[in-house]
């Protein structure tokens, strides 16, 4: 590209043509500009001292003025409250959205996130009921209720909050015993009275804090004890597994004997009715005798002593003979003899005079002592 082109004048790069303005000179001419604006002149040499004064004070006033509009305004979230102190006094608590306050030193805002849960945490070593020591962790977890209250009630409400923990949780933890305090359900409710006594502590305070949760996060022994604690509650496992167990046989006997318990009142309900059944038989046979007895007295007496004499040499092995009756009976035990199961149990004829046989027993009999002797032959 040609440095010198007609109608487009010289481009040559080392000569010297036009030039940007130098950097005082860029200076210079605002300066001009903002005295001319507030009544200076930047042509005039004469009056250039006052007018230069003037121009630098109505600069100064409008930045001083500039601030302190921007330093009125404030916009407050809606998680937060604005504290207004005027002269490091309290005065008023901003809402949420644009405020409007007095600039500093004035009024001053404070904001403070009264929607945030803040958490503190600490541990200690306290003593139960039983006076055994107990080492918990607990944390608490609150928001800021008033905020005025929570700047300027107490000096450090953190600090003044974990001690007010502190002593709360003490005084839970005095009245249970160790045991309790280290199962499960016991520790909620530690948990639930400490939280109750904490606020109430809080509020008389005028700390302006709400505690949202009170958690234990680490209930133990001291490290010392530990130990000889674990084999403490590995005896007391023991002793719970042991009573599941005779739990668990109990209710495997228990059925069992009251299974057993009612079949024995059941047969002796069975018995006693029986027994009932049979006396009451015997009671009827009885009056059925009686009522016989007195319609044949001396029929029935002899028929009872006859049953009654069946009845006693049923399994005698002896024989009686009538030494009064004419011939002699000759009785061979031949079942016997022979080890016949059956002559055991075999009764001899009853032997007794003709005259003194009732028509029944000639009946049984059927036959005169010659035949006998004719069939012993």
């Amino acid at each position: 590209m040609p440095w010198k082109e007609p109608g487009k004048g010289d481009k040559d790069p080392w000569k010297q043509g036009d030039q940007p303005p130098e950097l005082d000179e860029v200076f210079q001419n605002v300066q001009n500009k903002v005295r001319s604006l507030f009544g200076g002149g930047g042509s005039n040499r004469k009056g250039s001292g006052s007018g230069g004064s003037g121009g630098m004070f109505s600069l100064v006033l409008v930045l001083v003025l500039l601030w302190a509009a921007w330093d009125a305004v404030h916009i407050v979230d809606e998680a937060e409250r604005g504290v207004v102190l005027r002269f490091g006094k309290y005065t008023r608590t901003l809402d949420p959205g644009l405020n409007l306050t007095l600039p500093r030193p004035i009024e001053a805002v404070q904001k403070v996130n009264v929607s945030n849960i803040r958490t503190a945490e600490d541990r200690g070593q306290m003593l139960t009921e039983d006076e055994n020591l107990v080492e918990l962790g607990y944390k608490v977890q609150y928001v800021i209720l008033d905020a005025q209250r929570f700047l300027f009630e107490v000096r450090d409400p953190e600090v003044t909050l974990l001690q007010a923990a502190e002593s709360a949780l003490r005084e839970s933890v005095g009245t249970n015993r160790l045991d309790a305090i280290l199962e499960g359900t016991t520790r909620t409710q530690v948990g639930t009275e400490t939280q109750r006594v904490l606020q109430e502590t809080l509020d008389n305070y005028e700390a302006g804090i709400r505690v949202t949760e009170f958690n234990l996060s680490d209930v133990n022994v001291p490290s010392q004890v530990r130990e000889a604690y674990s084999d403490v509650i590995r005896a007391r496992e023991d002793r719970q597994r042991f009573i599941e167990e005779a739990r668990v046989h109990a209710n495997s006997v228990i059925p069992e004997a009251r299974g057993a318990a009612a079949r024995i009142v059941e047969e002796a309900q069975g018995y006693r009715d029986s027994t009932i059944a049979l006396a009451e038989g015997e009671a009827d046979r009885f009056r059925l005798q009686v009522e016989e007895y007195r319609q044949a007295p001396e029929v029935t007496r002899k028929r009872m002593y006859l049953q009654a004499m069946e009845g006693v040499l049923a399994d005698s092995k002896k024989v009686l003979l009538d030494v009064d009756s004419s011939g002699n009976v000759l009785y061979l035990p031949l079942d016997s003899a022979t080890g016949g199961a059956s002559g055991a149990n075999r009764i001899p004829p009853l032997v007794t005079p003709d005259d003194q046989r009732s028509p029944q027993q000639s009946d049984r009999a059927g036959r005169t002592p010659r035949a006998a002797n004719r069939e012993g032959r």
